[in-house]
């Protein structure tokens, strides 16, 4: 069955689109068959990418203009493999609306950093098994998720919001975004190699 993975923030035109467009571009660039999709927590339903984040997108290389902005729903939680938010307040407004996708929800940048520490616990450990496929390595990096070195501060699991905000804020919503996605795809393209390269 095909890796589903949903992408979540407030109004579904500026965060979870792109990072959903670019996390699908760079999957499939690496080999890892998935289908990533997105959606908010409080959706502007029927719109566009807003103009700033639809030039992010053009600037990774993907298409931004089919996209349309769709109301986060139990069923799409329910039938992702992997949730992934902007911020802990997504997070957590996912874990509300399906209370049993807790395990498999992450912000962007929480994911990434467990993954780095699962890769980093692989190539210490030759005991230690890297996960063999995309949803394994969600169930050991939910397993890892008290065991990586937390972030200096909460909020640095988080992206910035951007909307109606300045370019300066876009910018470091698309850094935060493409550094997370980058962690997030060479994690999940080691799982075809045992961990070879995760790190």
């Amino acid at each position: 069955m095909t890796f589903r993975v949903l992408s979540v923030c407030t109004g579904n035109v500026c965060r979870s689109p792109f990072a959903a467009q670019l996390l699908a571009a760079r999957l499939a660039a690496s080999g890892v068959v998935a289908e990533v999709t997105s959606a908010g927590t409080h959706a502007m339903v029927g719109h566009a990418m807003t103009p700033e984040a639809a030039e992010m997108s053009l600037r990774a290389g993907v298409n931004p203009e089919a996209h349309v902005a769709r109301q986060l729903t139990a069923d799409m939680i329910d039938e992702a493999d992997l949730v992934l938010v902007a911020s802990r307040e997504h997070r957590a407004a996912v874990q509300q609306v399906s209370p049993r996708a807790s395990r498999r929800t992450f912000t962007y940048r929480e994911f990434a950093r467990i993954a780095d520490f699962v890769a980093a616990e692989s190539a210490a450990d030759p005991a230690f098994a890297y996960p063999r496929d995309p949803r394994a390595l969600v169930e050991e990096v939910a397993a890892s998720r008290g065991l990586a070195v937390p972030p200096a501060r909460p909020e640095d699991d988080d992206v910035v919001d951007p909307y109606r905000r300045s370019p300066e804020v876009y910018a470091e919503a698309e850094r935060l975004i493409t550094v997370a996605v980058d962690g997030l795809v060479r994690a999940f393209a080691a799982t075809a190699s045992g961990g070879r390269g995760a790190a």
